[in-house]
């Protein structure tokens, strides 16, 4: 498979296939495909799978789309203001992500629930207790909110930072969360009470704008029905 990333605010990845192979998307990210593609929709697992994923955010079913003939093309586009960002799972990696994550991958790629495991991180952390977590082997395409920011934190090497800007990490990565120091802090900072801590190894893919945080910039400008 080959893909290719095009657009700017609201990016579409196409993936041009061999006979055989196969991508799989939530339901409803397909944006076209050539004719020579079969696609089929299923709950990629059975049921109890479909529910684990739509409770980290998307959908029971899964659309798989399966080339024909050599040469066939889809695309796939991002239904946020952002970037696609494309991570190569080669069976030993794993990859966190924010729940919506999630926009298309190769077949051999796995997506699971993934549940904090410690508590203040859970109630905190802005995304609650379920995230998604991403397996296998083949190419992964997520949806990131805004620009993208990549870091690689070394071991013990520590990164504060909103909760709501984490698009995803590592697995190795550890999530925690830590309280504003100073009352006014706190009470005037505009930050919310906790920071959430990154703790390496691993990589960290940052955004820089929350969906939550851009649908709360545009509220004050929808005209309500007495206007």
């Amino acid at each position: 498979m080959e893909y290719e990333i095009k657009g700017g605010a609201f990016p579409v990845v196409i993936c041009r296939l061999q006979k055989g192979e196969t991508m799989k998307d939530e339901t409803g990210a397909m944006a076209f495909m050539t004719p020579n593609i079969k696609m089929e929709t299923n709950t990629g697992g059975g049921l109890i799978k479909g529910l684990g994923r739509a409770l980290s955010g998307d959908t029971i079913f899964l659309s798989f789309f399966t080339a024909q003939e050599d040469g066939a093309e889809i695309g796939f586009a991002s239904c946020y203001p952002g970037k696609i960002l494309a991570i190569r799972l080669n069976g030993s990696n794993s990859i966190i992500g924010q729940k919506n994550a999630f926009l298309t991958s190769e077949k051999g790629v796995d997506i699971q629930m993934h549940f904090r495991k410690k508590l203040g991180a859970g109630i905190f952390g802005g995304e609650g207790f379920i995230l998604q977590k991403f397996t296998g082997e083949g190419m992964l395409f997520l949806e990131i909110d805004g620009e993208v920011i990549e870091r690689t934190l070394a071991p013990g090497e520590k990164l504060i930072i909103d909760q709501g800007h984490v698009a995803a990490m590592e697995e190795t990565v550890d999530f925690d969360i830590q309280r504003v120091k100073g009352a006014k802090n706190m009470l005037f900072g505009g930050e919310g009470l906790f920071f959430a801590t990154l703790t390496g190894p691993g990589k960290v893919w940052i955004q820089s704008m929350p969906i939550s945080r851009l649908a709360e910039a545009i509220i004050p400008f929808i005209p309500t029905k007495s206007e």
